[in-house]
């Protein structure tokens, strides 16, 4: 393990193999049943002594995150510690209603004898596998819901990131949390291919679509639920009448925050031809003012790519774009003036379909801007795409932008702002298509982790079953003229 930022090393784990996972399978099995049986108001109360266990050791989390990542520290700050603290305090507060058993009314004649309530009942143990872009922010928001559902949580990390994972285990055992119900299992592809296949009840996982699609086929075999969050060409669109300001920084944003690693980060800008050339040249004009650095201050705002694998990747896009006619207008390269894996923030403009940029996922700081002939081909666009997980419209009709955006084949749109629906708790986040499946937060988030089970019993105390044996031929007789009542006249309808 090295610092992209330095090369600096930072030491070596062990990569769990599959008996290391059975036996920390039989730990949690045992610790989930105890919390099964504890109430939601006591799950959420000893959640927030984690939360506030985080708040104490920010310093702590938020160096071991730069140390790996190489993460400016606003973004290491604002991203892994600040949304960490708001999705547990969301979700506390808010467990014990969302999980409270419901009632759910019945129509016809059942009303009349039957009553339901459905009552959320955890899965058992969860399976969680997080990526190396947001490496405590991304293990913390999913597990976090499967344990208030009453679940224990099995998380895996990235091999890129292991201590940033390690410090999710840690701030637990330090907030108290009970012994078992969050283990963390370092390891590679191989470790999380075995988590898959050691017996857990459901396995969420965020990280690309290659990955996503075994993880999903190993899953049908074995008929377990999964939640796929994968990767994403996020399109945004850019009407003429945008204010350009707003839209540039919008553009800036969305494609170099995380140094462009984000999975609903902006991918491909699409403009009209009014607002085009001013929407490219304020865009590479504020590109040139990002700065760089392995200070880790206050001061810096792009960091370096987390990995060297994606580096290459993102060299491979640039190289394909300018090689296909995109003008450079801003970066380009590595920054030669940094040791780690820098690289410059990047504006090419007269992109086309054919380019990699428009195609596949960079992950990378690179601002990619396309010209399109009107609002309808921009929307032509951003929909052909395999992917579909966020995008934003900028207009100053928000009417307009509202529509096109619910004409877009995304998860989630944002209007005049960059795609941060991940970031509003009460907003249900997923993807489409090749994107994912499955949805997180909002009352999904913990729902999701349970099995909604109706139990039903009779309204009015003891009665005999329905339907009970003999059958004879006046129960036939019944049963033709209940049917001919409720679905042959107009009264009987009238209760459906």
């Amino acid at each position: 393990m090295k610092s992209p930022a330095d090369f600096t090393p930072l030491g070596e784990y062990e990569c769990a193999d599959a008996d290391d996972i059975a036996r920390a399978l039989a730990k949690a099995r045992a610790a989930q049943r105890k919390w099964a049986e504890v109430p939601v108001a006591e799950r959420a109360k000893a959640m927030l002594k984690v939360r506030d266990q985080i708040l104490k050791a920010q310093d702590e989390i938020v160096a071991v995150v730069i140390r790996e990542t190489g993460k400016c520290l606003a973004e290491a700050l604002g991203m892994e510690v600040y949304s960490t603290l708001d999705s547990m305090s969301y979700y506390s507060r808010r467990a014990e209603k969302v999980m409270k058993p419901r009632r759910v009314p019945l129509h016809g004649p059942m009303a009349l004898m039957k009553k339901v309530t459905l009552v959320p009942r955890p899965l058992g143990v969860i399976g969680v596998i997080t990526p190396w872009n947001g490496p405590f922010v991304l293990s913390m928001g999913y597990t976090v819901q499967a344990l208030l559902a009453g679940n224990a949580v099995l998380l895996k990390g990235s091999e890129v990131t292991p201590a940033s994972t390690l410090m999710v285990e840690k701030v637990f055992r330090d907030g108290g949390f009970p012994d078992g119900l969050l283990q963390v299992v370092t390891g590679d592809g191989l470790t999380g291919a075995a988590l898959v296949e050691s017996g857990v009840d459901k396995i969420s996982f965020t990280g690309s679509t290659a990955t996503g699609r075994k993880i999903g086929e190993m899953c049908g075999r074995l008929l377990i639920p999964c939640a796929l969050e994968l990767g994403g060409t996020d399109a945004m669109i850019v009407c003429d009448d945008a204010d350009v300001d707003h839209a540039a920084a919008g553009a800036l944003m969305g494609s170099c925050m995380n140094a462009g690693q984000v999975c609903i980060g902006t991918q491909r800008i699409l403009a009209t031809p009014g607002i085009y050339d001013a929407l490219t040249e304020r865009v590479a004009a504020q590109c040139r003012t990002l700065r760089q650095g392995a200070a880790f201050g206050a001061e810096e705002d792009v960091g370096p790519i987390i990995m060297d694998r994606q580096l290459t990747i993102v060299e491979r896009h640039v190289e394909d774009a300018i090689a296909k006619g995109a003008r450079l207008l801003a970066g380009g390269r590595r920054n030669p003036n940094l040791p780690g894996l820098y690289f410059e923030p990047t504006v090419l403009a007269d992109c086309t379909a054919d380019m990699l940029v428009m195609r596949e996922e960079t992950f990378g700081p690179v601002v990619a801007i396309r010209k399109v002939a009107d609002e309808e081909e921009a929307l032509a666009v951003a929909n052909d795409s395999p992917n579909g997980l966020a995008g934003n419209v900028w207009s100053r009709n928000e009417r307009k932008a509202f529509d096109l955006a619910c004409r877009m084949e995304t998860g989630s749109v944002s209007v005049n702002d960059m795609a941060l629906t991940y970031g509003l708790q009460e907003a249900p986040f997923g993807g489409r298509k090749a994107s994912g499946i499955g949805r997180g937060n909002g009352a999904d988030g913990l729902l999701n982790y349970c099995h909604m089970m109706p139990v039903v019993a009779n309204r009015f105390g003891n009665a005999k079953p329905s339907g009970a044996y003999p059958y004879t031929a006046k129960h036939v007789d019944g049963l033709r003229k209940a049917i001919k009542f409720f679905w042959g006249s107009a009264l009987g309808r009238y209760f459906q």
